[in-house]
């Protein structure tokens, strides 16, 4: 009777046995790709701009939408703007009798009654005056706009004190003679010396700085449009009741040959809703009663909440045109991938063939094929990641604009330059794995 003898070499696991082929035809790739290192190296390149424009481009247009986005919330979601527009030159009213002009315009305490008092939803008003005038600290001077307005301002306009205090309502009731100074204003008046306590002046009259307030960043102006901040107006702030007794409400502009007289009440209004989804219904009733109240159009409404959306919408457009430009550019990459590797199938044809003699299998010639194309396509993602993170900084550095890398903007760019690997390398390696075994031994 005889015994099977049992064999001296175990078997091996299927997933041992796939791994193994699959470490060789890494191998392999690697091999081929360093044969050809500067053809190589030009192949990539087109995955390499096109990873790298796409998180180059998303940074630097998330940091100038954050920017924007961030000044419309420091306005107020919950606010309404209403500013005071200078009417057309047809609405000056000549003064009889002397040389000038008198020129009524503008938003009044009684709107800001009538909107506070008849429409429901609306929280609180804030009222401003803003006349622009020279601030002196003994030979030093900033043109600036002071702003006269009420105690709350700080937290309806987000716009917090930095050092010392705002004015209160006993500040104000008094007409005390103080002031808040704006950030930008403190190195021209103060710049060796610390401004709380210190005397401004402002025409004949001083005022005693008592807080400055946080630096600001760009101005809405009454079109809803953003200004930069280095080129929005200093600002100092007193209060509503001193501005009045100080400045009054007639405003003297002199001119050659006369003077024109401007008489404006508020120069600003801020309305506070109780709730997000009342601003448009509270702005739209805002606007029936300034239309019924005021013949010509000298005041303009700024909704926040619509410049944001609409901001938000611009991002989203903007994302789409840049992703459409980098997919393109990443679609040149893979076609010139797909060239390559084209061409490299036809030129090894014969151990294409001698490999297939040898028991190699078509699915091994393919995984030879998408290997080597998906190392092109990702070690062109990972340099292109690597120049998409450190072009930011560089614009940051260089030009002064803010930048966000997004943690996704990467991922993405790194995985589209994959899938390109694979889509333009399928073609390639089905064609290498479909030849005929005898008459590519037979090529030359």
């Amino acid at each position: 009777m005889s015994r099977t003898e049992p064999s001296s070499r175990p078997a091996r696991a299927p997933f041992a046995v796939s791994f193994s082929r699959l470490k060789r035809a890494v191998r392999l790739g690697l091999k081929s790709l360093w044969l050809h290192r500067l053809r190589s190296l030009l192949t990539v390149l087109g995955i390499v701009f096109g990873v790298c424009s796409v998180i180059a481009m998303l940074a630097i247009g998330e940091g100038a939408s954050f920017e924007a986005q961030e000044e419309i919330k420091s306005l107020g979601s919950h606010n309404i703007l209403l500013r005071s527009v200078k009417p057309p030159e047809e609405q000056k009213v000549s003064d009889r009798g002397s040389q000038s002009s008198v020129l009524q315009y503008g938003i009044t305490y009684t709107d800001a009654q009538r909107i506070q008092a008849t429409i429901p939803g609306v929280k609180v008003v804030l009222p401003a005056r803003i006349i622009r005038e020279y601030v002196w600290n003994i030979d030093r001077r900033v043109d600036c706009d002071v702003v006269s307005t009420v105690p709350w301002y700080p937290e309806m306009r987000n716009h917090r004190v930095a050092r010392g205090r705002f004015f209160t309502e006993t500040d104000m009731y008094a007409e005390a003679g103080v002031c808040v100074l704006g950030a930008e204003m403190v190195p021209a008046l103060f710049p060796l010396e610390n401004p709380l306590g210190k005397h401004v002046r402002v025409g004949m009259d001083y005022y005693r700085v008592i807080g400055v307030m946080e630096p600001r960043g760009a101005e809405i102006k009454a079109n809803g449009e953003t200004a930069d901040a280095k080129q929005a107006a200093h600002r100092m702030f007193i209060p509503l009741e001193t501005g009045k007794a100080r400045f009054g409400e007639v405003l003297i502009r002199q001119r050659s040959g006369s003077f024109e007289v401007e008489h404006v009440q508020l120069h600003d209004l801020t309305v506070q809703v109780a709730s997000l989804e009342q601003v448009t219904g509270v702005a739209e009733a805002i606007k029936e009663l300034m239309e019924r109240t005021h013949k010509k159009k000298d005041y303009d409404i700024v909704v926040p909440l619509e410049l944001l959306k609409r901001a938000e919408r611009t991002k989203q457009i903007f994302n789409i045109v840049l992703g459409s430009i980098a997919a393109i550019s990443l679609l040149v990459g893979g076609i010139g991938i797909m060239n390559i590797m084209l061409a490299s199938v036809t030129e090894r044809t014969r151990e294409i063939g001698i490999r297939r003699a040898l028991g190699a299998r078509r699915r091994d010639i393919v995984m030879q094929f998408l290997i080597e194309t998906v190392m092109l396509s990702g070690a062109g993602g990972i340099i292109g990641v690597m120049l998409g993170l450190i072009i930011p900084f560089i614009v940051t550095q260089a030009a002064g604009m803010k930048t966000i890398v997004t943690l996704w903007s990467p991922l993405l760019a790194f995985t589209i330059s994959a899938l390109v690997g694979v889509v333009f390398g399928i073609y390639p390696a089905l064609r290498a794995a479909r030849m005929d075994p005898v008459e590519a031994l037979r090529h030359e």
